[in-house]
């Protein structure tokens, strides 16, 4: 009785695992195949957007310097501070410089007597000589006298223009219009011309300039399309300056120059940018990003979602007439607007791929192809 028990469980466990299978294997067979946007690559125009690092600096900054040394007494003026050409920045101690002025003036008031004592020493002697009266040493004598008191007189002069000078020098002013940098320098400090770091900056801030590079190759790309640098410069498109905080600026600029030389160590062609700045936001030295339009004219577009990037290198799957994605790579331009690649080589438009989810796709799966709707239902 109990083997009879015994022979009917485990016929019952057999019949339950056969029915298993049987149910999984169902399952398997009733598993839909994955189902993914599909269509072809899109010949357009587009514009994509290259972003530089950049740096700002004045159009004009001055580093202002003594040009006499001495004690600096005043500051005239604040950091900041907006400023004219001509007006007063510091005041250096002028006490030494009055009186080297006043010895020079009375060293010329001296040497003018001189030359006037000599001037009728040699009129008398002239008048001598006429009479016979003297010899002609005596003359020449007396000539050479007034020649050397003119040249005292004029280096005497000279004198005068430099101590004059050198006590105008004394007040330092602005050598442009702008705006005050840092000053370093406070009341008391002893300064001159030979020291290393200046009195203070003047930046013209009215329209200020924007440096960024470009790769060497680009570079040559533009001026073969422009047939010479200044055409390629003038067709260049308005440029946008992206500001340390994102945002952007508002006031477009444009390119005005680019540099003679390729940079050795990077290889890349600086350009120069002119931004007005009649808001004064922008101060020189700062730093931002330039983004430079780029149109592409009749070019092959992807979505970035139809990619795979594997290291250095991109593939799309290509769906066949049974329905089965094999991966294919291809090669697309650095630069995107974060949606669309520009396919250079690996695909004619003709092939139909995965336009969505690439990423999820294996290798000779067999897909269901949702066509885009765009398109018109078109595969």
């Amino acid at each position: 009785m109990k083997v009879k028990s015994a022979l009917i469980v485990t016929l019952a466990l057999v019949v339950m695992t056969l029915l298993s299978a049987c149910g999984g294997s169902k399952k398997q067979q009733s598993m839909p195949t994955p189902v993914f946007k599909t269509g072809k690559a899109e010949k357009k125009d587009i514009t994509l957007t290259q972003k530089y690092s950049a740096t700002i600096r004045g159009r004009q900054d001055i580093d202002v310097y003594p040009q006499v040394g001495g004690t600096l007494q005043k500051l005239c003026v604040t950091e900041g501070q907006k400023v004219v050409k001509g007006q007063t920045l510091f005041i250096i101690d002028q006490v030494p410089y009055q009186a080297a002025l006043n010895t020079a003036e009375a060293a010329q008031k001296a040497a003018a007597a001189g030359l006037a004592t000599a001037q009728l020493t040699y009129d008398s002697k002239k008048k001598l000589f006429d009479q016979q009266v003297i010899s002609d040493v005596e003359l020449q004598t007396a000539q050479n006298a007034l020649l050397t008191a003119k040249a005292q007189l004029a280096q005497a002069d000279a004198q005068v223009v430099n101590a004059r000078n050198s006590l105008g020098y004394t007040v330092v002013k602005s050598p442009a219009n702008g705006v005050v940098g840092t000053l370093p320098y406070r009341q008391g400090a002893l300064v001159s011309s030979a020291m290393p770091q200046p009195l203070t900056t003047v930046s013209d801030n009215n329209e200020m300039y924007v440096y960024f590079s470009i790769s060497e190759a680009q570079f040559l790309q533009m001026v073969r399309a422009g047939e010479n640098v200044e055409n390629a410069i003038a067709a260049m498109p308005e440029l946008t300056l992206q500001l340390v905080d994102g945002s952007e600026y508002e006031v477009k600029g444009k390119v005005e120059s680019a540099s003679g030389v390729v940079d050795r160590n990077t290889g890349s062609v600086q350009l120069r940018a002119v931004f007005a700045n009649p808001g004064h936001i922008l101060h020189s030295g700062s730093t931002g990003n330039i983004i430079l339009p780029v149109d592409y004219k009749d070019v092959l577009v992807i979505p970035t979602v139809a990619t795979v990037q594997l290291q250095d290198k991109y593939k799309v799957f290509v769906v066949d007439n049974e329905g089965v994605a094999h991966s294919q790579i291809v090669s697309v331009q650095p630069q995107t607007n974060g949606k669309e690649y520009i396919v250079s080589a690996g695909l004619d438009g003709s092939e139909e791929i995965v336009l969505e989810g690439a990423g999820m796709v294996k290798e000779g799966q067999k897909v269901t192809a949702s066509p885009d709707p765009s398109k018109g239902g078109e595969n």
